[in-house]
């Protein structure tokens, strides 16, 4: 019982003490100066409580501002090159390759003599089927010589109407014979033209798969070799569906260009075909620009960098593309108040032309956004404008020569 009444009271004390801790410690100070710095802590706490926040550093940023200006309306995709025609040869006939007369790789022109196959039986079967239609010519001129007097005599009551009709009869005879024997002669020179495979079009040879002495037959399904048409070439290249749109009204105002940008350099030709449906798996449909390719600077197989001019937008409102950030709400730039302060403002990208991104939504035109130094930049942050240089290497961003720095 007398521990719990000596702990109340120690416990009474102790709460005196420190309701009165402020007079308490002052009292010791008062008896021994000497613990001063260490028995005054109230009174600094309270001085730093009332002393004022320390500022906010300002954030050095560059800006930019946003414009309203002519930009092209294009499609950026990736297109394929491919050939205006990739024609495989095959024999038409069984035989045996006599001769290959290009070499692999070989550019060639329409018309040119690519493969010779063996010919001599068709030769023979040609000039056998030539006798035939001779000695039909030869019987036909006889027959109708007979009709003739066969005829004369008839009109002299000298020969009966029986004979007339066999004369007659005996020349259809012969013409017929005559028209088979011809077409049978058409035929052997028809196979005979099948012994000389020739370039359909200009173009390129690829690799060659048989060799001369190898037995062909019409059948086969390897070809002897391919023959690519490069000059002209497609390129094609997907359109997005959103896009479809304004695809089809601007070919219908006038030829949409396209570039293909390849290592060499810019290729450059005109949209010739869309594709009748689109692709639901990709939402895009296909189309084809023809460009001249006279110095085979695009290769069938090959990616390129396809850049389609649907129009041009008179007024669109556009930003280095360096402003825009990508965050979980979507596409954002920093605004700079007038206040100096820098304000998250979304927006919605239209498209990217080189180093401008057009905006759809969310910019106006005549704002400043920042276009370096976001990675220090949080909403209602004060900055600093500092000079820069944007994309085309001209000085950006930087405050009217003698205008104060404004601090917040």
């Amino acid at each position: 019982m007398r521990r719990v009444l000596i702990l109340v009271v120690v416990a009474v004390v102790a709460i005196g003490i420190w309701w009165k801790r402020e007079d308490a410690a002052r009292t010791v100070v008062r008896l021994v100066p000497a613990t001063a710095p260490y028995l005054s802590p109230g009174d600094d706490t309270k001085a730093a409580a009332a002393a004022p926040a320390a500022p906010r550093p300002q954030v050095p940023v560059v800006v930019a501002t946003v414009q309203r200006k002519p930009l092209p309306v294009t499609i950026e995709a990736v297109g394929t090159v491919e050939p205006l025609a990739s024609i495989q040869m095959k024999a038409r006939i069984d035989s045996q390759i006599a001769s290959i007369n290009v070499q692999e790789g070989a550019r060639v022109k329409e018309g040119d003599l690519l493969i010779t196959l063996d010919n001599r039986a068709l030769k023979a079967q040609l000039a056998q089927a030539e006798a035939l239609v001779a000695k039909d010519k030869a019987q036909l001129s006889q027959v109708r010589r007979d009709l003739g007097r066969a005829e004369d005599l008839l009109a002299k009551r000298i020969n009966s109407e029986v004979q007339r009709d066999t004369a007659a009869t005996a020349v259809k005879v012969a013409e017929a014979q005559l028209a088979a024997d011809e077409a049978m002669r058409s035929s052997l020179e028809t196979s005979l033209s099948y012994t000389e495979l020739r370039a359909p079009v200009s173009g390129r040879i690829g690799s060659i798969a048989l060799k001369a002495g190898t037995t062909v037959k019409s059948g086969d399904a390897q070809a002897i070799m391919t023959v690519n048409q490069v000059d002209p070439i497609y390129v094609t290249f997907a359109v997005p569906q959103s896009l479809f749109g304004d695809l089809r009204r601007a070919l219908a105002a006038a030829p949409v260009k396209v570039e293909a940008r390849v290592a060499g350099g810019t290729a450059l030709g005109v949209v010739t075909f869309v594709e009748n449906k689109v692709d639901l798996a990709t939402g895009t449909i296909m189309a084809k620009a023809t460009m001249p390719n006279a110095d085979e600077r695009l290769w069938p197989g090959t990616f390129v960098s396809v850049r389609a001019v649907l129009g041009v937008e008179a007024e669109a409102v556009s930003v280095p593309s360096s402003a825009v950030l990508i965050g979980q709400q979507g596409a954002y730039v920093f605004v700079i108040k007038d206040d100096r302060r820098a304000e998250i403002v979304t927006v919605t990208v239209d498209r990217t032309i080189g180093g401008d991104s057009v905006i759809a939504s969310g910019l106006s035109g005549g704002e400043r956004v920042v276009v370096d130094g976001q990675l220090r930049l949080v909403n209602g942050a004060p900055v600093q404008v500092q000079q820069g240089k944007g994309s085309d290497g001209v000085a950006i961003g930087s405050d009217p020569p003698g205008q104060p720095q404004r601090r917040s």
